[in-house]
């Protein structure tokens, strides 16, 4: 809400926050044998959400780079690298990610996700796409010689009853969302507009919407240009991702319909020295967009496609360049709390109120007014346990 209370404790029973309010209210409620974490000299804010990652990529600036690490890296390798991603992003506060897809490591972000939730390896909540989706002759691995089958990103499949057989398939293989790369081929037309072609037909991608919604299961759609973003929309896709080629006419129809969107705003920047010359010229053309989208009142939710650029850069860094975009440091916060959560749907997450799970964070610096300080955490809570607490406080 953007309100700062004083002299507040919350008490965590069994990973959750049983009661929260007025220090005297909350600790006479607590058993004798509870434990204290002292963060008085600390603002407490719930876990951060990221809403756009790959965890199992470690920055693709060029288009080699993406090939060795498909080519190159082994799934098992690819695994490891991904769980240190996860364990830095849980250090930085990041107690969710959705991530939006393996890029060829098959499902292994199931099994992270089961080794999160196993306790195995440390970790954020992990919402999983597992592969996504595009189709025939549309995504790399590509221009390879013709007498050669090299590995794809992608699960590729083609028409309405593939379609469908598979989204079945992946939710069977334990993936919480189905991702669809729907455009390629981005070009700048004399209007101004960014075009692209799409990857599908509108009944193929309304068969991923209608299948993925039967089986309990949100989409989201990678889209670039304008012709992607409308058909993303035609088919009625929950989350679109990066989505630069927004104009007025489409801001229009995503805040009708209550489309969430994930600008990529640091991705963009990053790899953009490495994508010619249209590359260069994208973050001007999302950060236009971006202050469209906010004006509108678009659902922007954090992300920030960590791996695309390396996980040794902090996906936090995304909510300066939104408020350098015209965002409110108040609303880049709730981007990464109240919004992500409910583009997830989870109505426990992003919260402190009595029976959200009990992920904070805690640091000594307001992010309302400086939206860098959440870059510099001193404590991280995951699900009432402390996964990150700095040895001393400042003085």
């Amino acid at each position: 809400s953007g309100r700062i209370l004083s002299n507040q404790g919350l008490l965590v029973q069994e990973g959750r926050i049983a009661a929260s309010g007025p220090w005297g209210q909350v600790s006479a409620k607590a058993p004798k044998e509870t434990a204290v974490l002292d963060l008085s000299d600390q603002l407490v804010l719930p876990g951060l959400i990221e809403a756009h990652t790959h965890l199992f990529l470690q920055g693709n600036r060029l288009k080699q780079d993406y090939a060795d690490q498909i080519l190159k890296e082994s799934i098992p390798y690819r695994t490891l690298r991904a769980a240190a991603a996860a364990k830095a992003a849980l250090d930085w506060g990041f107690t969710t990610l959705r991530d939006l897809g393996t890029e060829g490591a098959g499902y292994a972000d199931v099994d992270l996700k089961r080794a999160i939730e196993a306790g195995v390896v440390p970790g954020p909540r992990l919402f999983v796409a597992g592969k996504a989706f595009s189709a025939t002759g549309t995504y790399p691995l590509q221009d390879f010689a013709w007498e050669l089958d090299p590995p794809s990103g992608v699960r590729v499949v083609d028409g309405v009853e593939a379609i469908r057989v598979a989204v079945r398939d992946e939710v069977r293989r334990g993936a919480d969302w189905v991702k669809v790369y729907v455009d390629r081929a981005i070009t700048l037309a004399p209007d101004g507009r960014l075009r692209s072609l799409t990857n599908y037909r509108p009944e193929e991608l309304k068969a991923f919407v209608e299948e993925a919604h039967r089986l309990g299961k949100r989409t989201s759609a990678h889209v670039k240009g304008w012709d992607g973003i409308d058909a993303a929309l035609s088919a009625g896709f929950d989350t679109l991702e990066h989505a630069d080629g927004f104009t007025d006419d489409l801001f229009d129809r995503a805040a009708k319909q209550g489309v969430f969107w994930c600008p990529t705003v640091y991705a963009g920047i990053w790899v953009q020295d490495g994508r010619g010359p249209l590359g260069r010229e994208f973050p001007k053309i999302l950060a236009k967009a971006f202050r469209g989208g906010l004006a509108r009142g678009l659902k922007i939710a954090l992300g920030s496609d960590a791996g695309a650029f390396p996980w040794t850069e902090n996906p936090a860094k995304e909510l300066a360049l939104m408020v350098e975009r015209g965002m409110t440091p108040l609303q880049a916060l709730q981007s990464a709390t109240v919004v992500a959560a409910d583009l997830l749907g989870a109505k426990d997450l992003g919260t402190l109120e009595p029976g959200a799970l009990a992920d904070l964070i805690a640091l000594r610096e307001d992010p309302l007014k400086d939206i860098t300080a959440l870059q510099r955490l001193s404590t991280v809570v995951k699900g009432g346990v402390v996964v990150r607490r700095e040895a001393q406080a400042r003085p």
